[in-house]
């Protein structure tokens, strides 16, 4: 097959994964899109995809492999089964069942829940001034919301949030030796904790009702393959959700305007807004797939066997597909964005982060109507994934508005 015309970033901006292009890989996303939307690259060892039609085309086709993608990370043990290690009909086995735990009926059961869990977060924050969005914001949310889906006590919110953020070192795919052999303990000790878990809602069949329980009394799944379910709930929901909140408030707090549309819009714009906002700072910029035959995306072709990264963050900025990529317009519609990915590996969560998004950004907007940050320049982690904030200072504007 004939392979695309190999082009190198020029010397000004710096590689998206290279330290100083990881805190702002928008210049060389936007550069090789316009230039090579299918590009090979000799850094990385693999193709990056950059246009929104070519993503779309590598979520879609199933001759691009999940499983082959993840399998293709620096471990030194197998992955266990997972929705994120399976293709079709693998990953239909195990996606339908996990509706249970996050489909529409299981977010709309817990989600008055969510809105009180939102309440008192506020409530908690009225008396202060300046607070870190990440710390006392987006964290201790992301958890309140797990403990209301697994059925957890609040006895169990300080373990449970230790573990999951420990086993979110899981997420970053260039995470070094060391730490991924800190990310692998942790999950494992996760795994052990929500085993314990499942093995006590089981037995307490009069227990609270939750959308985990729902999950463990059905017998489409083994024992481990629930516990897989499970585990990718915790890693690729909890801290992405945590960090959503923080970048949208990056995103939403300098524009003023932005936060008062959101007071008066209603939890329609609230939710418009959730998904423009993921669209500009996706938590999880890019998936990885392996070609399992020779391929032509509308950008160029991959030759069988090559890693691909289809990078939604530059797809998400399409200027063929988004009119005015790089702002922030709230209540943009349509909004095909991919920071919840494509096709059969649509991520379960995205319910979820809607609903938890649309209720804490109004909320946030109504209570405290002069919140800014409290740094211009926030500083952005190192890591590839999450995409995500070191701390975000919010000025909170001198209080509670009620």
């Amino acid at each position: 097959m004939t392979v695309s015309t190999q082009v190198r970033l020029p010397a000004h901006i710096p590689h998206p994964f290279s330290p100083a292009g990881r805190a702002d890989p928008y210049p060389a996303y936007d550069w090789l899109r316009s230039r090579s939307p299918v590009h090979h690259d000799p850094m990385a060892r693999l193709w990056l995809v950059t246009g929104h039609a070519d993503c779309a085309a590598v979520l879609r086709d199933r001759a691009f492999s999940a499983s082959a993608g993840q399998q293709g990370r620096a471990r030194d043990e197998d992955l266990p089964p997972s929705m994120l290690t399976t293709d079709p009909p693998d990953h239909t086995r195990l996606r339908t069942p996990g509706l249970l735990l996050l489909g529409p009926a299981a977010i709309a059961s817990v989600a008055e829940g969510i809105a009180a869990d939102v309440d008192d977060l506020l409530d908690g924050l009225a008396a202060e001034t300046v607070v870190d969005a990440i710390e006392r914001i987006g964290s201790p949310l992301a958890t309140s919301v797990f403990l209301r889906l697994f059925g957890l006590a609040e006895s169990d919110r300080k373990v449970f949030s230790q573990l999951a953020q420990a086993a979110s070192i899981n997420l970053d795919p260039l995470a070094g030796p060391q730490v991924a052999a800190l990310g692998r303990s942790a999950m494992k000790e996760l795994t052990r904790f929500l085993q314990a878990h499942c093995a006590a809602l089981s037995s307490d069949a009069a227990g609270p009702p939750s959308p985990l329980a729902g999950l463990v009394a059905d017998d489409r799944l083994t024992d481990a393959e629930t516990l897989g379910v499970l585990g990718l709930a915790v890693v690729g929901g909890w801290q992405p959700l945590a960090e959503a909140i923080g970048n949208a408030m990056y995103w939403l707090l300098p524009r003023p305007e932005a936060l008062a549309a959101l007071r008066t819009g209603g939890q329609e714009l609230a939710r418009t807004a959730v998904d423009e906002l993921l669209r500009l700072e996706a938590p999880i910029p890019f998936t990885a797939r392996v070609a399992l035959t020779d391929v032509t995306l509308p950008g160029g072709e991959v030759p069988r066997g090559s890693r691909v990264l289809a990078i939604v963050a530059a797809a998400n900025r399409d200027p063929a597909v988004f009119d005015r990529p790089g702002d922030l317009v709230l209540d943009r519609s349509p909004n095909p964005h991919m920071a919840f990915g494509g096709g059969p590996h649509f991520c379960l969560a995205a319910q979820l982060v809607r609903q938890t998004g649309a209720v804490l950004l109004s909320r946030l907007a109504e209570r405290f109507p002069a919140a800014s940050l409290a740094d211009p320049r926030p500083a952005w982690a190192s890591t590839l994934i999450p995409r995500r904030l070191r701390a975000l200072p919010v000025d909170l504007g001198g209080g509670d508005a009620r």
